[in-house]
């Protein structure tokens, strides 16, 4: 036992150990990392912009007139070569973004404090992420005040001091907008999450100056219109 041990200690056994050992860490390690150095891998989730010094590369168009596309990687394995190209990963999964409280009135007078927030994601095609990356507008900003604006125009034309159910609210409002979003922000708006109203002083203010429907009960009117006189005497 102990000369056969020796043995692999010895001159002619101990290279070879070291050549098979050299050779099994190379295919163990060094190839794979080489691999990860010239092979980029897409997730399903994610989509890649091929930049340079981090900006986007621009595939010009062949009819000459200056247009061009982001150069955009879809899901999958790629062939990268580092020296030359970066490859910056960008997020398609969805995210929502809130909208300010603000009070809308609607076609009878009545005055709505909403509350809201639409959920978005990023298109995976070059020309919308060229919006995204060139930074030509700030996506949230600007699409929160188109679907506000949307927002707005439909509640003018309802009656009455109920906001519809959110999953007929929601569907309205993003055909009222949603190409116009995908257009200038280069998003696409996956749906609008509605909530209604709160007791604030607007919404007494309606409720007192406004026309009493003749099945509310005066105590109630009076109720608010008492409430709303409180809260302007203590300001």
């Amino acid at each position: 036992m102990l000369d056969a041990i020796s043995g692999l200690f010895s001159g002619s056994a101990l290279g070879v150990l070291v050549k098979t050992s050299g050779a099994a860490l190379t295919l163990l390690v060094v190839v794979p990392a080489l691999m990860k150095l010239f092979l980029v891998t897409i997730d399903e989730g994610s989509t890649a912009i091929r930049t340079r010094n981090g900006k986007p590369i621009i595939r010009r168009s062949r009819t000459g007139d200056g247009t061009g596309e982001v150069v955009v990687l879809r899901p999958g394995t790629h062939g990268a070569f580092p020296m030359l190209y970066w490859y910056r990963l960008v997020d398609v999964r969805a995210r929502s973004t809130d909208l300010p409280a603000r009070s809308l009135t609607a076609a009878s007078g009545h005055q709505h404090l909403v509350h809201a927030s639409f959920d978005w994601r990023p298109i995976v095609s070059g020309h919308d992420l060229r919006v995204l990356e060139l930074d030509v507008v700030n996506v949230k900003e600007r699409a929160g005040n188109i679907v506000g604006a949307a927002l707005r125009d439909l509640v003018h034309e309802l009656d009455g001091a109920v906001l519809p159910p959110n999953d007929v609210l929601s569907p309205r409002i993003v055909a009222a907008c949603a190409d116009l979003v995908r257009t200038d922000c280069g998003i696409s708006l996956l749906r609008v999450i509605v909530t209604g109203d709160a007791l604030t002083d607007g919404y007494l203010l309606s409720q007192a100056i406004g026309p009493r429907p003749n099945d509310t009960p005066a105590a109630e009117w009076d109720a608010a219109a008492s409430v709303l006189a409180t809260r302007l005497s203590a300001v």
